[in-house]
């Protein structure tokens, strides 16, 4: 009533909408006059949110108008599939039109329209907002977030349990009204504190590409930004900016996800000191979701069909037999060698670990002696109990000091009574920056000794010259990796995780709302947008071509032949830290690698065959064998051709032996056949050793050796004079 009559007057010193402006922002009127904001109150529950997208369609956006709309339905349908009772209204301004609650009752608030009043979402809402109206007036933002928050006060009500967000995306690049009176520095804190009493959060995304103008234009810019930032200080606020419209993909959560504690508890110092403390998943995998098997046997007459597909299992002695074995004749058995050791339930239950929920403190350790690696799970963030004052800190005390000596702390962790596993982590401080927000530690689950796969690689030391890149090589190389950064200075980080969708799970929810509306849908081409993330930018290929063209021809690059389908690696449960071919994850094609003898055609390739073969471990051994021996007669014989071969022969062997680990029998031939040319007067093959400077293999290539670096390094074979006959 006090707005009706109040603009029921002419007021020839102010426009209606100006001086709503003023009554709008007045911290008095705003905080205390009750009606209209809280008349007609529906009830929320607690786990629904009530959203408003507040979406600019002025000139200056029309340029990425098609991906907020891609934006927004990639949000709507996901909320169609895990949380279908959300209500989402949407607003626009920028409009010729003006329509909107607020101005028809007491004027103002033009060029805001309402597309679509709060309600459930549904297929429409997704429909509706493919379809935006392209404005032709530049848009002020602090109406339509009036416009937008007087909707959800009206819908919800201060009281109302639930979640109540707005969602503003513009490119804040538009000039916002002067107030009647007072700054607007004090107008925006006015709204804030309201959305704050309200429970009003709010999320702001804000397009920044290309941005070029005038002083006047940067001005607007910066005031709007400066805005934007008040609303983070004094209310429940975030604002995104954002460069390119894959970023602009990302920065809408599209899946609301309601944190929940994995532990409350005790962080136990020592016996004398425990800390109440909470712990959260910080980052966990998004997977698709669940599929449910779907039964059209129910006759299409039964609208109370249920389409459940049930699944039993029946046990049997063998497939031929009728007699169905009852639960109380089945046992778990578990494999030990040839046998199958049976375990009763009984048992198993025995020989669980009995734990005992809490974190312990087991000491502190340099942070460089936690290699990033070591991480095994999701990130858990753990923060002190919020009621418990001297809980925050305590754990504030005990971060900080973490940070300033580097350090990070290793605790033993039970989630909960019964937990049949113990997990030993690290906690890493994690300092804030805000007043408001307390000090907290970040958790990651470190591996166990059998957790922990080790690959030996030999050292690039022992690789002849000829392998290793030059200068200009390393030159080339560095530039191709400076020209693909994706993190240039002067431009937006490309691929940031937290502004990154994942393609495989928009392209899923953008396929099933297809197949919503028609179940002959076929699938769609892959978006562009989608592309950038799965493919290198062709763009920035092309416009580096030279750096590209001096890559290709700074290398040798030959054709990987195909290989076919490669044989089940039969050493896969072997235990970690075996030198064993499944450690160097290198895989071999059986269907050819027949050869059972090193032969004299051959005798390389023969002995490459035979140590892929892994339909016997007793390969490598006779591959050795028979090489050694294929080497010895050919030193024997006299002729330098022999020579050669031989020595070729030799560095096959050596190779081999390094790649299968094999380093002793090696060593101790290499030592044999040294003595033996010493023996023959075998000087030409001495002269090739010297040439090649073989050597035996040392500890840097094969752990099993007994050689040390520098006793292999100075292991030359020595010329011996050359007799006279």
């Amino acid at each position: 009533n006090f707005f009706h009559s109040l603009f029921s007057k002419k007021n020839k010193y102010c426009s209606s909408s100006t001086l709503l402006r003023f009554i709008t922002f007045s911290p008095l009127l705003l905080l205390h006059l009750q009606p209209p904001f809280y008349s007609n109150r529906l009830s929320m529950a607690r786990n629904r949110e009530g959203l408003v997208l507040l979406l600019d369609v002025g000139p200056a956006m029309h340029s990425i108008l098609h991906d907020v709309e891609k934006t927004c339905s990639l949000l709507l349908q996901k909320k169609l599939i895990y949380n279908k009772f959300d209500e989402v209204g949407i607003v626009v301004f920028g409009t010729e039109a003006t329509e909107n609650e607020l101005a028809r009752d007491i004027g103002g608030y033009e060029h805001v329209a309402v597309l679509r009043n709060i309600r459930v979402v549904d297929e429409v809402v997704v429909e509706n907002v493919k379809r935006l109206p392209r404005g032709t007036i530049a848009g002020d933002f602090l109406d339509a977030l009036i416009v937008g928050m007087d909707m959800l006060i009206k819908k919800y009500g201060a009281l109302q349990k639930g979640k109540k967000r707005l969602c503003l995306i513009t490119n804040a690049a538009c000039p916002t009204k002067d107030p009647f009176e007072g700054t607007k520095d004090e107008q925006v804190s006015t709204i804030a504190m309201k959305m704050a009493a309200e429970g009003i959060k709010m999320e702001s995304i804000v397009m920044r590409s290309n941005v070029s103008g005038d002083d006047n234009h940067e001005k607007i810019i910066e005031e709007n930004d400066h805005l934007l930032k008040l609303f983070s200080t004094n209310a429940i606020a975030k604002t995104v900016y954002v460069e390119s419209p894959l970023s602009l993909l990302g920065s809408l959560k599209t899946r609301r996800v309601a944190p929940v504690t994995i532990f409350r508890g005790d962080l136990e110092i020592d016996p004398t000191m425990k800390i109440k403390v909470w712990v959260y998943k910080k980052v966990a995998e998004e997977r698709l979701p669940t599929l449910k098997m779907y039964s059209d046997k129910a006759p299409p007459t039964d609208k109370f069909a249920k389409h459940e597909v049930k699944i039993d299992c029946d046990y049997k002695v063998t497939a031929e037999s009728s007699e169905v074995l009852a639960p109380e004749e089945r046992i778990k058995g578990f494999r030990y060698g040839p046998h199958v050791i049976p375990v009763s339930t009984d048992e198993m239950e025995t020989l669980k670990f009995k734990t005992e929920k809490g974190m312990k403190l087991l000491g502190f350790t340099e942070a460089s002696n936690i290699l990033r690696h070591y991480y095994m799970k999701d990130v858990n963030v753990v923060v002190p109990d919020p009621s418990k004052e001297k809980s925050i800190i305590a754990v504030s005390a005990i971060a900080r000091e973490m940070k300033e000596t580097n350090k990070v702390a290793i605790v033993r962790c039970v989630w909960r009574n019964g937990q049949a596993n113990v997990v030993v982590g690290v906690l890493t401080p994690n300092v804030s920056e805000r007043d408001d927000t307390p000090d907290s530690f970040y958790f990651n689950v470190l591996p166990f000794a059998e957790d922990i796969r080790e690959f030996p690689f030999p050292s690039f030391s022992r690789f002849p010259a000829s392998w290793k890149p030059d200068e200009q090589q390393q030159a080339v190389a560095d530039n191709f990796v400076k020209m693909l950064d994706l993190a240039p200075s002067a431009k937006e980080e490309v691929l940031k995780p937290e502004l990154t969708p994942n393609p495989v799970l928009q392209r899923f929810y953008e396929y099933l709302e297809l197949k919503s509306r028609s179940t002959d849908a076929a699938l769609p081409p892959v978006d562009e947008a989608f592309k950038k993330i799965m493919e290198q930018d062709q763009e920035l290929s092309s416009n580096n071509k030279p750096i590209m063209d001096a890559l290709r021809g700074s290398f040798e690059v030959k054709e990987n032949p195909k290989l076919k389908k490669s044989y089940k690696r039969y050493l896969r449960d072997k235990p970690s830290g075996s030198d064993d071919e499944d450690n160097r994850m290198i895989t071999y094609n059986t269907s050819e690698n027949k050869v059972d003898t090193v032969g004299d055609a051959n005798p390389i390739q023969d002995f490459e065959a035979m140590i892929s073969r892994r339909d016997n471990h007793d390969w490598i051994d006779k591959a050795i064998g028979q090489m050694k021996n294929r080497i010895v007669k050919l030193v024997e014989d006299s002729s330098t051709d022999e020579g050669e071969k031989a020595l070729e022969c030799l560095l096959a062997l050596r190779k081999g032996c390094v790649l299968e680990q094999e380093p002793k029998q090696f060593n101790e031939f290499l030592n044999h056949l040294y003595e033996l040319c010493q023996e023959r007067n075998l000087s030409h093959f001495l002269r090739h050793f010297t040439l090649k400077k073989v050597t035996l293999i040392p500890k840097s290539e094969a752990a099993d050796s007994d050689v040390a670096d520098e006793d292999a390094g100075n292991f030359a074979v020595k010329q011996e004079p050359k007799l006279e006959s």
